[in-house]
């Protein structure tokens, strides 16, 4: 029997507030929301298959979300907010040298000092149990795939996925058809370029006053390190080689504790060579002299890779819409020079539930919660945001050596004088549209994985515990199967091949013929190819519940 033959009504569930994400968050707002008003109903929809299954970041954390959300979190002895920050360093890498940058010219806000080096997926897990305690419902596996909306076109809801759909449409003897889950209001927290979050900006035509969306792919390994290399609480970050200056981004070590690094490669996805591959680029990075020492004699533990929100103050779209609102990095509330973004998720989910919890009092329902996006720029959030709003665009602009001084020297009149002699410069393109005909650009030879620091794509994928249930409808959409033949191939050489970091896309030759190859069981989530596709041609849409990596402590 397929799908088209199901016509019997969905199992629906009713709750006051439905929050789609159980990042910082989604959770946040689930225990802002019980904090003032015990009686709500709250369901929280996650579609990893635990907590923190598909969270991926740094992470240096700045407190103060939390010192808001749960101002007597450090009496708690099971808080994951243990390392402390202990030392800060700035490098500039050349192919062979590493110069350290003094800390007294990094404007204040670089500043980490009072930060915590933390696992995100563990403070999520932490907050999760914070938030059943007051009653909130978390169901993990629950792949929220679709919106409802009610006769007026407000948001009222969402639809989990069906399950056990086998690849040519049928049903299996494990078929489960998805759920409703409906509400007076529905936060939308799916990180990075989430996929209903998409479909509403489109809709609702959230992007129409903003500069366009801006992002960087972050891939990040856990290592196990000698105790002799251990410094805990030690903060590095570089910029510079293995990047050549027109390619934006950096890299990161944090010290966290018990002898374990966390080491990351960020790449802003407005590149142009399309040879250029971010995992190899990472690989490649670790090799150098300065960085190498760390992982003599270790092991590494885990492997992920994630889109960042880079586009920050000006690419922001409309938060609010009729029945429900945009939250944390769904919403792109990172601060691109500071690698962060947990604090202003977590503040961005406590102000929508206090608009929330207000507009319920008032016996209101799916509406416009238009005061929440009244009043984000002028929170914490935006006082976090506005100060930075040009390191993108200069970087972008200048590149690497003169885009990181002409951002310094920004931050640094904004700090003193709370202006910027730029004004508020514009982000110039999408993602998708910078990348340039393979024709413009040499090949890059990238050197063999050692195995010992550098590793290849399969052996990293397996670290992630990446699954999925290979009998289902492949959830990578392509809108024009011919498209990416006569383009994608023949103009741009294949760039999906290079830039998604877990080896999903090949060209093959089948019969004679180019043959495109989606191996979507190794999909990692990280959204790269619905954002870097030259012609936005890929569509990622959700999987079953509970499918995906399964990430530990990153």
């Amino acid at each position: 029997m397929s799908q088209e033959q199901t016509n019997e009504p969905r199992e629906s569930m009713d709750f006051d507030v439905v929050i789609v994400g159980a990042g910082p968050a989604g959770l946040s707002a689930a225990i802002r929301l019980k904090q003032l008003n015990q009686n709500l109903e709250i369901v929280v929809l996650e579609k990893g298959a635990e907590v923190g299954a598909h969270i991926l970041s740094g992470a240096v954390i700045d407190p103060i979300g939390i010192d808001n959300l749960l101002p007597n979190w450090r009496d708690d002895k099971d808080a994951p907010l243990k390392v402390k920050v202990s030392k800060d360093e700035f490098l500039f890498l050349s192919k062979n040298k590493a110069f350290r940058l003094p800390n007294f010219l990094m404007p204040p806000l670089m500043n980490n000092h009072g930060n915590y080096i933390a696992s995100l997926g563990k403070m999520c897990q932490w907050l999760a149990q914070k938030a059943e305690d007051l009653g909130v419902e978390i169901y993990p596996g629950f792949a929220a795939s679709e919106v409802l909306y009610n006769e007026n076109g407000a948001v009222r809801g969402v639809a989990t996925g069906d399950m056990g759909v086998k690849k040519n449409g049928e049903h299996g003897e494990n078929f489960a058809q998805g759920m409703e889950f409906l509400g007076k209001y529905v936060l939308f927290s799916e990180g990075a370029r989430g996929s209903l979050s998409k479909q509403l900006i489109a809709k609702f035509k959230l992007d129409e006053n903003c500069q366009p969306p801006k992002f960087g792919i972050g891939i990040k390994e856990l290592w196990q390190i000698e105790p002799e290399n251990h410094k805990a609480g030690l903060v590095q970050h570089a910029f510079g080689w293995p990047l050549d200056n027109n390619v934006g981004g950096g890299a990161f070590l944090y010290h966290f504790e018990d002898n374990i690094v966390a080491v990351g490669h960020v790449i802003h996805l407005d590149y142009k060579n399309p040879y250029l591959s971010p995992f190899d680029e990472f690989q490649r990075f670790k090799t150098h002299p300065a960085i190498r020492n760390t992982f003599k004699g270790a092991k590494r533990i885990s492997f992920g890779a994630r889109v960042i929100s880079e586009g920050g103050w000006q690419s922001v779209p409309k938060l609010s819409f009729a029945g429900g609102a945009l939250i944390g990095c769904a919403a792109g509330l990172v601060n691109l020079p500071r690698i962060k973004g947990s604090h202003n998720a977590i503040l961005s989910g406590m102000l929508a539930a206090e608009k929330v919890a207000q507009a319920i009092g008032d016996g209101r329902s799916n509406d416009e919660l238009v005061a929440y996006n009244d009043s984000w720029r002028t929170s914490d959030v935006g006082k976090d945001l506005k100060p930075v709003r040009n390191v993108k665009p200069l970087w972008s602009r200048f590149g690497t050596v003169w885009g990181v001084a002409l951002g310094g020297f920004d931050m640094w009149t904004n700090n003193l004088f709370n202006l910027s002699i730029f004004g508020t410069l514009k982000h110039k393109t999408q993602d998708a549209h910078s990348l340039e005909p393979a024709a413009k650009h040499q090949k890059i030879d990238y050197p063999k994985p050692d195995n010992v620091l550098s590793f290849d794509r399969a052996s990293s994928v397996y670290l992630s515990n990446t699954n999925h249930e290979e009998d289902q409808p492949v959830h990578l959409h392509l809108n024009n199967v011919a498209l990416q033949q006569s383009s994608e191939l023949e103009i741009f050489d294949g760039p999906s091949t290079r830039y998604c970091p877990a080896g999903v896309y090949e060209w093959s030759e089948i019969e004679g013929k180019n043959t495109y190859i989606i191996n979507a069981q190794n999909c990692l989530h990280c959204k790269t190819c619905d954002i870097k596709d030259p012609n936005k041609n890929i569509n990622w849409v959700t999987p079953q519940g509970g499918e995906g990596p399964l990430y530990q402590d990153m």
